[in-house]
C-alpha cells in the first residue's frame, strides 16, 4: 500500500454530518386528519418521516369544507375546522416529526384585484396556519396547480379582469397578495415551513421577460414568491419541492436542479429579496411512484439500470434527491396506498405488494442506520465478519484475520489484549494506522459496521469502510463511509454506521483507523467489532 495515499486517508475525522433529511408521503391516499387519528399507528411504521393531510371542516349546517380549496370566495370561520385541531391533538407522533395540511390554488376564479375575494382567500391561508400551528403541524403544503378549468389562479390568460390591468399590473398585484398571505399565516405561526410542490423550478428557461411570463402557466407565481419574501420573517422557511424531477433517474440531475433552484432561479426574484431567497428557501424533490411501476410503454415510466429491479431503481434515485435536496423530499403516488384509505379511485393493493421491495429501499435510503438496526433486531442479518471477537492466534501479537498498517513517520504497537471478560484490539503511539479487513460484496448489498472502542491520551479513532475492484485495486475514495463514535472520550463507546456497496466495486474493506498519537501512553482499543449483511 501507498504510505502517502493512506496517510491522507486516515487523517483526523471530518466535520460532523449535517441534520438527517426527510423524506415526506403524499398522493391519492393522502389521509384526512380523522383518519390519521384513526391508523396513526398503522401509518408510521412506513417508511416517511411524515405526511401531507387534509383538513375537512364542517360550516354551521354540516356541510363538509375542504381546507385545500382556498382560493375561493366562501368565507371561512376557524370554529368550522376545530374538529381537526381535535384530531391531531389526539395524535401522539412517534415519528412522523414533519406533518403538513395541504392548501390548494383551487378553485383559483378570484381574480387578483378583487379585494373581497382576497379577503376571504387571505383568511383561508390564516386558518390553515392556525390549524397547522395549533395541531402541532410542520407546517402548510402548498400545491399551485390549477384543477378547476378554466379557472387557473397563476395564468394571466385566465384572469377576469385582464382586459383592463397589463400583465406587469397583474404582477404587482400578486407580489401585493403575496405580502398579505405571509402577514397572515405568520401571525399565526411564525416557524412554520410552507412546503410548495414548486415555486420558481416550474418556470422553463432562465429569461424571466414579462412578455414571456404573461403566457406562461404559472406566470405569475414568482412575483406571489415575491410578496411572501417581501413579508417573510426569518423564521419561516420556504421549499421549492422541484415536482419537475418525478421522472429523473440520475444523480446528476437532482444536483443540476439544486443549482438551478438556488442560482438560476433567482433570476425571477427581485433584487431586494434575493438574499432573503438564498438564505430561507430551500430545494427540494418529488418522486413519482407509479413510474416505477407503470409498463415502458408509459410516458410517465422511469428505466432501470441493467439488473437493477424497479424497486432499487427507486431507491437509487431516492438517496440521490436527499443527497441533492437541503432537507425534504416527498413521494407522490396514485394508484396504490401505504395505509387505509376509502378513496375508491386507490385501488387495494399496497405498495410493498404492488413494487415489492419500494418499503425497504425507501427506508434504506431516508435513515439507513435505523434500517439497519432494525434489521439487526429482527434477527435478519449475518455477521460476516472474520474474528470480530478479537482472539489471537498462536505465534500472533495482532488478531487473527485482521492486517495492520501504518504510515512511514508512524512506529506504534498493534496487539491483542484480554481483559474485563472480552478479547481487544489494542493500538498504542500510532501517528497514523489501522486494523484492517477485507471482504468480498457486490454492489447492491448493504451492510451495517458496528465495533466499541475505547480512548486513551491523544489521539482519535474511528471507523472506515473503503472499496476494492475485484482485482484488488482501490476504487472510489470520494465514496468512502467514516463513522465515529458519539459521546464523551472516555469509556467505551459504540460507532455503528450502514453502508451500500457501489458499482464495479468486489471487495469491502473495513478499516479500525487510528491517528493522532504522540507517546505509547496513547492508545485506542477496538471491540466487538461486526459487519451485518442486511438481508
Amino acid at each position: 500500500m501507498a504510505g502517502a495515499v493512506f496517510l491522507f486517508l486516515l487523517a483526523f475525522p471530518a466535520p460532523a454530518e449535517p441534520a438527517r433529511k426527510k423524506l415526506i408521503a403524499t398522493g391519492w391516499d393522502q389521509a384526512t386528519t380523522a383518519e390519521l387519528r384513526a391508523n396513526l399507528t398503522v401509518m408510521e411504521q412506513q417508511p416517511f418521516d411524515g405526511v401531507a393531510l387534509f383538513a375537512q371542516g364542517r360550516d354551521a349546517s354540516s356541510t363538509p369544507v375542504p381546507l385545500h380549496v382556498a382560493f375561493g370566495t366562501q368565507a371561512w370561520q376557524r370554529a368550522w375546522f376545530q374538529n381537526c385541531v381535535d384530531d391531531l391533538k389526539v395524535c401522539r407522533f412517534r415519528k412522523f416529526t414533519d406533518n403538513f395540511v395541504l392548501l390548494g390554488a383551487n378553485p383559483g376564479d378570484v381574480d387578483w384585484f378583487d379585494d373581497q375575494g382576497w379577503a376571504a382567500v387571505v383568511e383561508h391561508w390564516r386558518i390553515a396556519a392556525w390549524l397547522a400551528k395549533q395541531g402541532g403541524l410542520k407546517g402548510i403544503l402548498f400545491d399551485p396547480e390549477p384543477y378547476s378549468p378554466p379557472f387557473s389562479q397563476f395564468l394571466f390568460d385566465a384572469q377576469p379582469e385582464k382586459a383592463r390591468h397589463t400583465f406587469v399590473e397583474y404582477q404587482a398585484q400578486a407580489r401585493r397578495r403575496g405580502a398579505q398571505v405571509m402577514g397572515a399565516i405568520t401571525a399565526e405561526f411564525p416557524e412554520l415551513v410552507l412546503f410548495c410542490y414548486f415555486l420558481n423550478s416550474v418556470q422553463p428557461g432562465s429569461a424571466p421577460q414579462p412578455a414571456r411570463l404573461a403566457h406562461e402557466g404559472y406566470g405569475l407565481l414568482p412575483a406571489f414568491l415575491d410578496g411572501w419574501l417581501d413579508a417573510m420573517p426569518p423564521t419561516v422557511t420556504l421549499v421549492d419541492g422541484c415536482e419537475g424531477a418525478y421522472l429523473y433517474n440520475t444523480a446528476e440531475r437532482f444536483l443540476a436542479a439544486t443549482v438551478r433552484i438556488k442560482g438560476d432561479a433567482q433570476q425571477f426574484v427581485a433584487p431586494e429579496n434575493r438574499a432573503k431567497y438564498r438564505a430561507q428557501v430551500q430545494a427540494g424533490f418529488g418522486l413519482y411512484l407509479d413510474a416505477y411501476w407503470n409498463p415502458p410503454a408509459s410516458p410517465w415510466h422511469v428505466a432501470t439500470a441493467s439488473n437493477e429491479t424497479r424497486a432499487a431503481c427507486l431507491g437509487r434515485n431516492v438517496a440521490a434527491a436527499l443527497r441533492a435536496a437541503d432537507e425534504y423530499v416527498w413521494i407522490y403516488g396514485e394508484q396504490f396506498r401505504w395505509w387505509p384509505t376509502p378513496k375508491a379511485n386507490v385501488r387495494a393493493r399496497s405498495w410493498p405488494e404492488a413494487l415489492p421491495g419500494c418499503d425497504a429501499e425507501l427506508g434504506f435510503a431516508r435513515d439507513a442506520t435505523a434500517f439497519a438496526r432494525a434489521r439487526i433486531g429482527h434477527g435478519r442479518a449475518p455477521d460476516v465478519l472474520k474474528n470480530g471477537d478479537f482472539s489471537i492466534g498462536p505465534g500472533r501479537t495482532a488478531p487473527a484475520e485482521w492486517g495492520v498498517w501504518q504510515g512511514e513517520q508512524s512506529h506504534g504497537q498493534f496487539s491483542g489484549e484480554s481483559g474485563a471478560g472480552k478479547n481487544m484490539a489494542r493500538a498504542a503511539g500510532v501517528h497514523d494506522g489501522c486494523f484492517i479487513q477485507s471482504l468480498s460484496a457486490q454492489p447492491g448489498e448493504r451492510y451495517a459496521v458496528q465495533v466499541q472502542r475505547r480512548l486513551q491520551g491523544a489521539g482519535d479513532a474511528w471507523l472506515r469502510v473503503r472499496w476494492q475492484a475485484s482485482d484488488g485495486k482501490w476504487m472510489l475514495e470520494n465514496d468512502d463511509v467514516l463513522l465515529y463514535a458519539d459521546g464523551p472520550r472516555d469509556g467505551w463507546r459504540e460507532i455503528f454506521g450502514a453502508v451500500q456497496v457501489p458499482p464495479g466495486v468486489g471487495w469491502l474493506v473495513v478499516l479500525l483507523s487510528v491517528a493522532g498519537q504522540t507517546t505509547t501512553n496513547d492508545a485506542a482499543w477496538f471491540s466487538g467489532a461486526r459487519v451485518y449483511k442486511l438481508e
